[in-house]
């Protein structure tokens, strides 16, 4: 099933996203991890979501203001901000009587803590301290030196992997961690090579440690296949 091209509108103004699967439903909200990890595993994201459609899952993958093809500068944006712009795509699903469910890759699950989601899904969730280290390891193999605090010293945009991140941003990453709600049921998956806690452990390779895009249809058979189920047991 091919996806549709469609949109979402939020205070900051308007974002591009993809829709695949049926039109009623639950709904399946999916962000892709933050910055150079989300073009490595955008591929195999939409393999996951058209292998869901199959399923009988609706889902739709936002562009994130600041990530992807949006044109909205980082400059001004926090996790909060992002957030907030995600909240409205659930919004406008719960006026349509829609449930939605989260699927948050990475640091893609700090995304998801304003919308009132039905449920989340987790695939190798990262906090914010986690994101944070990764952003500081790309910005030391750029020659740069020193810890983190310099990293984000003098208040200006630092670059890195050719995103110009604004300091507030990443101040706003310093105490992040992927929503966890009370009485909001919450699935943890993640790769057998991480030893952190989980609901269910796979075996295959971090798509988003390669240097290129890339692509995996088995895992993304095995994913849809959990997302799926997990969500009809939520609903029932």
């Amino acid at each position: 099933m091919a996806p549709r091209i469609d949109h979402y509108d939020w205070p900051g103004g308007r974002e591009g996203m993809l829709r695949f699967g049926p039109d009623d439903g639950p709904l399946a909200v999916v962000a892709l991890p933050m910055f150079e990890e989300g073009n490595r595993t955008r591929t195999f994201v939409v393999t996951l979501l058209r292998a869901l459609a199959e399923r009988g899952i609706g889902s739709v993958l936002p562009d994130v203001p600041g990530q992807g093809e949006s044109i909205t500068p980082l400059a001004g944006l926090t996790l909060l901000r992002m957030a907030t712009a995600l909240e409205a795509i659930t919004d406008r699903c719960l006026d349509d009587g829609r449930r939605t469910y989260a699927v948050g890759i990475r640091s893609g699950a700090l995304l998801d803590g304003c919308a009132l989601h039905s449920g989340r899904w987790h695939l190798a969730p990262q906090t914010g301290a986690d994101l944070l280290r990764d952003l500081h390891r790309t910005w030391r193999a750029a020659s740069h030196s020193g810890d983190q605090t310099m990293m984000m010293a003098g208040g200006d945009p630092v670059e890195i992997a050719g995103n110009l991140l604004p300091s507030d941003l990443l101040l706003s990453m310093s105490a992040a961690t992927p929503s966890d709600q009370p009485g909001i049921p919450r699935r943890v998956v993640r790769l057998a090579s991480d030893p952190a806690a989980a609901d269910r452990h796979v075996d295959a390779a971090p798509l988003w440690r390669r240097s290129e895009p890339g692509n995996d249809a088995a895992l993304a058979a095995l994913l849809a296949e959990d997302i799926a189920g997990w969500i009809a047991a939520c609903e029932a």
